[in-house]
Formats: structure tokens, C-alpha cells, sequence
């Protein structure tokens, strides 16, 4: 069993019953095999030889259809084992995926392609279940049935046996030889099922840009292209499987031809009774047999070992987020500090932070201004705790930040993005995400507040109205209000605003504008903003280039003393001009 292997079964829940089971089938099998071939070669025995009657053969023929019925419970037994094994490793292991995913957060996730990481969570897992119904039921019964039969073997005819035992592993070095290929063969072929997935998911999201530049033929083309190459690994992969196969079924013939001209020349000359020779017969096949399936379970179950890499290469990033062992609760009440922060995203060179320090009071409205990379939105993540600062800290009324579990962390903190995310659900469940238990008159409250309670009462099923995927039922200004009217129902004390009223129109951004005054009284606000008509009446403003602190204090000050803001606030008001 290889290194991928062992590591999906420390994986698993109970893992060690269900071996236990497996193993107790397949010893079973072995021993309901050999006691099958010697009543079979008693009663052929008795019957030819001896010239006896259904009576002298009605014990062993009874004892023959009892172990019949045993050995067709046995397999019917051991499907029930390992679905409840298979079913159990898909489930754990598509949690586990998930919360780490969760725990990597958007840091981690926004460098992925989420068609291949939807892929891996729902077709991967349910890859794990070839490993599981058929290669590791497969691994035991060809290390107990063949024991078993070799043990009676070498007892009944010690030639036989020691042909059987140094034939043996010749099957083995075969899969391996081929094995080898066809490992690296499967692992593309997942690789282009990804890439694959990964692409058919941003042409349907793009599909409007597409149609709009008139380019959805071409990717067509490209997504045939691309099909094209996926089939051709998939024969690939078919072809040395039945190599595979081949050579294996070659192998074993081979084995057994061996054995039965060694019988057959001794039996001829009576160098071997006739009850021995044809028990040892009967018993080669399937001394052999396991072996020979265990060709064709390896490559079934070959899938299982590509997609549990890529799990693995998941569950094997470092988790940004450090879990506080402590259940104390947050709380912040007066003053966000952030103490010479340091961060470098990893394979970076350069440092997005440096040495960042600032203050948030209560009631404050605290601006974050720069160039794009100048370190704003990581700046966001590190309060929102999807990163940790690898130097410096984060501190809430005097107490670090990690004093406590992220999730209670993020109960204090409301944030209203760029391009917030709604989901395929009704205006109501997606407003309720600020606060799942929110009653309806408290959903209705925080869309008043948003000023998007009259769009949605115009609406035939107000609140209960399905929005579509992405919001696609509504307009960017419309979508914003339902972002802050999240923000108005969670009512936390500290608010992110990032780039809150970008891409909206002027009736648009005067209605955001409003809700965002009221949302920001008497609470921590940090804004982050390009457009600086909403930041230059802020208490602070904070200016970052290349995640340094170049500049801080309030609009006046700063052009009198940040060249860097002093053009920001040219640059828009060029844009005003022009627009």
C-alpha cells in the first residue's frame, strides 16, 4: 500500500473495524475455497474411483451446498462492509476539504480556479470510492486467499506448492512494470478533467462578455480542443489497462499450465494419488485468481490515487489562521489598534505589508488610500482574519486578536466588498446572512436602512423574491444596498468598507452614500475607496504605497504633505472632469 494509501485510511473514522471485517471475509473466502475443491475432489474421487453410490456422497454433497451458500453470502457481506467504509471515507474526506478551504480562506481560494476545486470536492471525492469498494477489499483478499490455499498445497504436494510459491510473485512485478505507466497516465488524465471542469465553468460564467465580443464560438472550439485531448489520455489510459490485463491473465495461465503438466507427468507414472492431483488442480486457479483481479482493481481504482493527491496537496496547505485554544470572547468596544504589522504572502518576494500602524476610535471613520498592490485589501483580510500578521498584532480594546477563535472575531466585524456575492436564494436569505436568526420585521429594518426596502416591496413576491445566481436579477446599485443592508442587520462594531461605490451611477451612489453615513454613526469605520470623494471628509486618512505607511492624517494635511495623495486627488478629479 503506498504513501497516498495509508494516508486515506488515517483519514477515516473506525477505519480499522472495517479493515478487521474485510479481512475476517477474506480469510473466510480462502477457507470456504479450499473446503469447496476437497469435497469437489472427494466426491469426483468416490464416485469414479470407488464406484460409490448417493449415499456413500450425500455428507460431502451437503457440506458442498453449504459452502456454496457461504461463499455467495460472503461477497453480498462484504459489499455492505466496504459501502459503509466507501460511504463514510467520501463523507469525512469532503468535510475535511471544506472546512480546511474554510479555514484557508479567500487568501488561498481566489488563486485557485473554483471549477477544478468544485471538481475535486464533489467528482473527486466520489472517486474515493473505487479505493475503497475495490482495491482495499482487493489488497486482503490476495494476501489471505492465496495463504490459505498455499498452506493446504504445500501440505498435500510440497512441488506443487513450491512452483505456486515462487510463481507467485511474478504477477506482482508484472502489474508493477505496467502499473508504473499507468500511474502517471491516470494522474493527466485527471489533471486535464480538471483543467477541463475548470474552463467549461469560467466560459458559462463569461458567457454574456463572450456573446457580447463575439467570441463564444471560438471558445467552443477551444472547450473541443480540449475534450479532444481528454479523450485521447482517457485511451491511453484504457490501453495499458488492458495491457494490464493481459499480461496478468498471461501470467497466471502460464502458473497453472506449470502446475498441471508437473501433475500431469506424475500422475501418469502414479508418482501422485488422483485425490491429491486433482485437489491441487482445482486449488491452482484459484490460488491465481485474486492475484489476476487485483490487475483490474488497480486500474479502477487508479482515479482514487490522482484525486487523492490533489486532495492531500489541500489539506497540506499551512493554515493561515492559527486556531486560539482559548474560549474567551472577543470584544470592541472603544479602539481597534494594529501594531507594525508585517506580511508576505507565500512564493511572494515582496512584502504586501510593512511595518503597518494605525488606530480606529469609536465613532472614527478611518480611510485607507493608494495605488493598486499598495496593500489595502490584504490590510482587510488581516482584520477580517483570513491572514495573520507574521509580525506585529491586531488589538481590540488592548487584548490581541488571537486571544480568541476567528470565528468569534468575526462576529465583531461587518463587511461590505467590492463586488459582494449573492446567492441563488430570495432577498430575504441573502439580507440574513448578516444575522441567520434575524427576524423578518429585522430583515425589513436593515433594508429600510439600506434604502432598498421600497425597490423590493415593488417587487410581486417582495421578499421571498429568488434573486438568481449572483444577484443576476439585479442592478450593481441594487445589489450594494442588499451588501450593506447585510452590514445593518449583523450591526457589529467595526466596519470594512472596500470599495464600496465603485461602478455605480450617480442616483445609485447617492442612495449608498446615504446608508453608509448612517451605517458607519457610532461605530469603528475603515473605508477603503479609489473614489475620494467618499474618503476626504474621513477623521484619518491613511496613505499606503508598496505596504508602507507613507501618510496619515486628514485631507487638508495631506496635500500639504503627501506628494502620493496629492496626486491621487489629481488623478481624480481628472477622471471627475472627464466623466
Amino acid at each position: 500500500m503506498n504513501n497516498i494509501g495509508r494516508r486515506l485510511l488515517q483519514y477515516i473514522p473506525h477505519i480499522r473495524l472495517y479493515i478487521a471485517l474485510m479481512l475476517v471475509i477474506a480469510l473466510l473466502s480462502g477457507l470456504f475455497i479450499v473446503a469447496q475443491a476437497q469435497y469437489i475432489a472427494q466426491i469426483i474421487n468416490q464416485v469414479f474411483l470407488f464406484r460409490q453410490g448417493l449415499a456413500q456422497v450425500a455428507f460431502p454433497l451437503l457440506a458442498l451446498l453449504l459452502v456454496v451458500v457461504g461463499r455467495a453470502v460472503l461477497p453480498w457481506g462484504n459489499d455492505v462492509v466496504t459501502n459503509l467504509a466507501s460511504t463514510r471515507a467520501k463523507t469525512t474526506m469532503r468535510q475535511r476539504l471544506l472546512d480546511h478551504l474554510y479555514a484557508l480562506g479567500p487568501a488561498y481560494t481566489q488563486g485557485e480556479r473554483s471549477g477544478e476545486l468544485a471538481n475535486t470536492l464533489v467528482d473527486g471525492a466520489e472517486a474515493l470510492d473505487a479505493y475503497f469498494n475495490q482495491l482495499l477489499p482487493q489488497i486482503l483478499a490476495t494476501a489471505c486467499i492465496p495463504l490459505v490455499v498455499l498452506a493446504l498445497v504445500l501440505w498435500l504436494d510440497p512441488l506443487s506448492g513450491l512452483i505456486l510459491l515462487i510463481t507467485a510473485p511474478l504477477l506482482p512485478f508484472l502489474l508493477f512494470l505496467v502499473g508504473k505507466r499507468a500511474d502517471t497516465l491516470t494522474k493527466r488524465q485527471w489533471s486535464q478533467m480538471s483543467l477541463l471542469s475548470a474552463h467549461f465553468l469560467d466560459v458559462m460564467q463569461g458567457l454574456t462578455t463572450l456573446k457580447l465580443f463575439g467570441r463564444s464560438k471560438l471558445q467552443s472550439k477551444t472547450i473541443e480542443r480540449m475534450s479532444e485531448r481528454f479523450r485521447q489520455v482517457t485511451m491511453r489510459v484504457l490501453r495499458v489497462a488492458f495491457l494490464s490485463s493481459f499480461v496478468m491473465e498471461f501470467g497466471a495461465t502460464i502458473s497453472i499450465a506449470l502446475v498441471a503438466v508437473e501433475i500431469g507427468i506424475r500422475l501418469l507414472y502414479s508418482g501422485i494419488p488422483f485425490y491429491q492431483a486433482f485437489l491441487v488442480l482445482l486449488l491452482a486457479p484459484e490460488f491465481y485468481a485474486p492475484l489476476r483481479a487485483m490487475g483490474t482493481q488497480f486500474h479502477a481504482s487508479m482515479n482514487s490515487t490522482a484525486v487523492a493527491e490533489r486532495m492531500f496537496a489541500i489539506l497540506d496547505q499551512p493554515l493561515p489562521v492559527q486556531p486560539s485554544t482559548s474560549d474567551a470572547q472577543p470584544a470592541l468596544h472603544e479602539r481597534l489598534q494594529i501594531e507594525h504589522v508585517h506580511y508576505t504572502y507565500p512564493e511572494q518576494e515582496h512584502p504586501a505589508l510593512v511595518d503597518v500602524s494605525l488606530q480606529i476610535e469609536r465613532g472614527q471613520k478611518v480611510a485607507l488610500v493608494g495605488p493598486s498592490g499598495a496593500g489595502k485589501s490584504t490590510l482587510a483580510h488581516l482584520l477580517l482574519r483570513f491572514i495573520e500578521p507574521q509580525q506585529g498584532q491586531v488589538l481590540a480594546d488592548g487584548v490581541t486578536a488571537l486571544a480568541c477563535q476567528p470565528q468569534d472575531w468575526r462576529k465583531l466585524v461587518a463587511w461590505v466588498p467590492q463586488r459582494p456575492y449573492l446567492f441563488n436564494a430570495s432577498l430575504a436569505e441573502n439580507i440574513r446572512l448578516g444575522s441567520p436568526d434575524a427576524s423578518l420585521e429585522a430583515v425589513v429594518e436593515a433594508a429600510k436602512n439600506a434604502h432598498l426596502h421600497e425597490f423590493i416591496q415593488s417587487l410581486p413576491q417582495g421578499y421571498d423574491t429568488v434573486i438568481g445566481e449572483r444577484g443576476a436579477r439585479l442592478s450593481g446599485g441594487q445589489i450594494q444596498r442588499l451588501s450593506l443592508a447585510r452590514a445593518f442587520l449583523k450591526d457589529a462594531p467595526l466596519l470594512i468598507l472596500d470599495e464600496a461605490t465603485s461602478n455605480l451611477d450617480n442616483e445609485n451612489e447617492e442612495l449608498v452614500l446615504a446608508a453608509m453615513k448612517k451605517l458607519m454613526a457610532d461605530r469603528m469605520s475603515l473605508v477603503i475607496a479609489h473614489r475620494l470623494n467618499t474618503v476626504m471628509d474621513a477623521d484619518q486618512i491613511v496613505v499606503l504605497d508598496a505596504g508602507r505607511v507613507i501618510g496619515m492624517g486628514t485631507h487638508q494635511e495631506l496635500l500639504h504633505t503627501s506628494p502620493l495623495y496629492g496626486q491621487l486627488v489629481s488623478a481624480y478629479k481628472r477622471e471627475e472632469s472627464v466623466q
